[in-house]
């Protein structure tokens, strides 16, 4: 229902701002900019479904071995008392609970492309307890807000593109990323869990909580002590730790003697068939978003933004220049990734407005993506209140992350 009114209303507002433009403005080419907009869209988006073709193949593959050889099991016996608690629907032992902790350990080490597989499977996993296949359950809801929420211990991407760019200190947005993240993510528990009637300050999801704040506590004063260890950590670390993931799942499988080639094609066949379900999904939502971006009414939307702060006399208006990036995350990871480089270009990449947009970047998740791609794979229809929690933690994110520029950068 959600996706539906997003869906509907880009349309009409460009068909409105087309229109203002042509009678206006004489502006003659601005249908002809949306057309193209649009099969570019439907162009990208099965670009980027055949890409996930193959991250999808190689990740559900994986976790087919390690579901076959035992090491999801292990994971979730590490998670179950916390996720009793705040999946309450979902069985112990139930091997959603290991791909679910899985997707939410990729997405913080940063690796977006580890981490859409696993929740993908995740997703197909919790609909097996789905009562009423077209309307999302507590649980998918609770489990799609915290993906979305995008808790970030190591931003890879994003570092690389500052690297790429030619920062002089890459590293210098890893704290405001990790920091915005965190906010968001504990934003979008605490809206689910009250919304879900769920004891959030049970001793046991306390004890959790508080053991991840005080080891990203102690992460952070390390780092902050020993500055020259953040890259590494940052450009290393994730990557080892991934590998090692994986190589764990191919021994315990070895060891269980479990047919690890075999396990692995059949994971990789039900990656493929996933893979060719959310093409549909996924070209619907690029198209809209392409349409609304061509029309030029995002950008109309900030400039009126900056003008208005500027007119009633507000100082700080410097975040404003960086705020397409945060507004464009939340609809498409690519287009996001386009302006911060953009920003890279014209402010430099080390400038304030440079340096808040990659934090943007890395503070935000591209919810709207999430919404279509992963109930679109499980055929859900009616998302409830999903949108709306994941809209609150892009928020939240967004706003630490100005709060936090201001503090590391200004």
């Amino acid at each position: 229902m959600v996706l539906n009114r997003i869906f509907i209303g880009m349309f009409l507002i460009a068909m409105v701002v087309g229109v203002s433009k042509l009678i206006f403005w004489q502006d003659i080419d601005i249908f002809k900019n949306m057309i193209n907009a649009l099969f570019d869209a439907a162009k990208n988006g099965f670009e980027i479904a055949l890409y996930l073709t193959g991250a999808l193949c190689l990740w559900m593959g994986l976790m087919k071995v390690g579901e076959n050889g035992g090491a999801i099991k292990y994971l979730t016996r590490f998670v179950s008392p916390l996720f009793s608690k705040i999946f309450p629907e979902v069985p112990k032992g139930h091997p959603a609970i290991g791909s679910m902790m899985m997707n939410i350990s990729a997405n913080m080490l940063g690796l977006d492309n580890a981490a859409t597989p696993m929740g993908l499977k995740a997703m197909k996993e919790l609909q097996t307890l789905n009562p009423e296949p077209e309307r999302a359950t507590n649980a998918q809801i609770m489990f799609l807000v915290l993906n979305a929420s995008g808790l970030t211990i190591i931003p890879v991407s994003v570092l690389a593109m500052r690297t790429a760019n030619g920062s002089s200190s890459p590293s210098e947005v890893f704290l405001p990323i990790l920091i915005s993240t965190f906010f968001a993510t504990l934003a979008a528990l605490i809206y689910v869990g009250i919304k879900q009637k769920i004891n959030l300050l049970n001793k046991v999801v306390l004890a959790y909580v508080g053991s991840l704040s005080l080891g990203i506590i102690l992460l952070l004063v390390y780092l902050s002590n020993h500055p020259e260890m953040v890259e590494p950590v940052s450009s290393i670390g994730s990557n080892v730790i991934l590998f090692g993931v994986i190589t764990i799942f191919i021994l315990l499988a070895a060891r269980a003697k479990v047919n690890v080639y075999e396990s692995f094609i059949d994971g990789a066949k039900e990656g493929f068939q996933t893979a060719v379900s959310i093409i549909p999904y996924l070209v619907a939502m690029l198209s809209a978003i392409a349409v609304f971006r061509a029309c030029g009414a995002l950008d109309s939307v900030f400039q009126a933004l900056k003008h208005t702060m500027i007119y009633f006399g507000f100082v700080y208006t410097e975040f404003i220049d960086a705020l397409p990036v945060a507004f464009m995350k939340p609809f498409s990871g690519s287009g996001a990734r386009a302006l911060m480089v953009d920003t890279f270009t014209n402010y430099g990449v080390d400038s304030f407005v440079g340096k808040l947009s990659a934090t943007f970047q890395g503070s935000t998740e591209t919810t709207f993506y999430v919404l279509a791609v992963y109930f679109g794979a499980i055929k859900v229809k009616n998302t409830r209140y999903a949108a709306t929690g994941c809209i609150i933690a892009d928020i939240v994110g967004a706003i630490t992350a100005i709060f936090i520029a201001y503090l590391f950068y200004a």
